[in-house]
């Protein structure tokens, strides 16, 4: 009999954020797995610290690039492809014996995470279940203190990867905005924001709902760290 893969939101990085089923299913798991850059302890890993069982095998998967080839590059996307082949069949390998396993993933599994690409490569030979977790975004904009949408807003989700003209329109075409995977994009981000006429209403969030959570406005920011997000909230219809 099959073992199951269980994908896990751990939500925006605070143990009291996530779920009761996650909760219950980190602190039952015999078998571990996670994503993290090589030679750092990893963020899910970081999160779920102290509710581990002592005799939990643990499985890191470690990127083998991040920012060293461009995106655009071809040798990104093979390099990635091979990583994601090579740890779905151990997890497999697992599930195949009966073994359980529980992937740690930051925020929601179904929303910018990798474990969707473990998703696409299990789901037709071993069962696979999803635990969904609060989002990083909503963390952010709760922490602001305002909400991101009223009445009929439309609220755009970007990644700052895109081109930058792309990236002027959707933040000119939208109520409210939220911008995803700042990083080394973060002056490209400025100069669409600024060209759209929306950099007074932007901010930036960073370690939303972690310890060194900080607000800024967008302007007053020359580095964003990874862990960060950009929005402009919505001022539409109210009551």
């Amino acid at each position: 009999m099959s073992g199951t893969v269980h994908g896990v939101g751990l939500g925006p990085g605070a143990q009291d954020l996530m779920s009761v089923r996650a909760d219950r299913l980190i602190r039952g798991a015999a078998h571990v797995a996670y994503f993290r850059k090589a030679g750092k302890p990893g963020q899910a890993r970081r999160i779920v610290e102290g509710m581990l069982r002592p005799d939990v095998v643990e499985f890191p998967m470690d990127y083998p690039v991040t920012t060293e080839i461009p995106l655009a590059d071809p040798r990104y996307a093979a390099c990635l492809s091979e990583f994601y082949e090579e740890v779905a069949a151990h997890l497999r390998s697992l599930a195949e014996t009966g073994e359980d396993i529980v992937v740690l993933a930051e925020g929601d599994p179904f929303f910018y995470g990798s474990f969707m690409h473990l998703f696409t490569r299990l789901e037709a030979h071993v069962p696979v279940r999803v635990v969904p977790g609060i989002t990083g975004m909503s963390a952010a904009w709760t922490a602001t203190g305002a909400p991101i949408t009223w009445g009929d807003d439309v609220l755009t989700v970007a990644p700052a990867t895109l081109p930058e003209p792309d990236l002027q329109a959707r933040i000119a075409g939208t109520d409210a905005l939220v911008v995803m995977k700042i990083g080394q994009n973060l002056p490209k981000l400025k100069r669409a924001v600024e060209a759209a006429g929306r950099m007074g209403d932007a901010w930036l969030v960073e370690y939303a709902a972690m310890a060194d959570e900080r607000v800024v406005k967008l302007s007053d920011v020359e580095k964003a760290p990874y862990f960060s997000i950009a929005m402009i909230h919505g001022q539409g219809r109210r009551p």
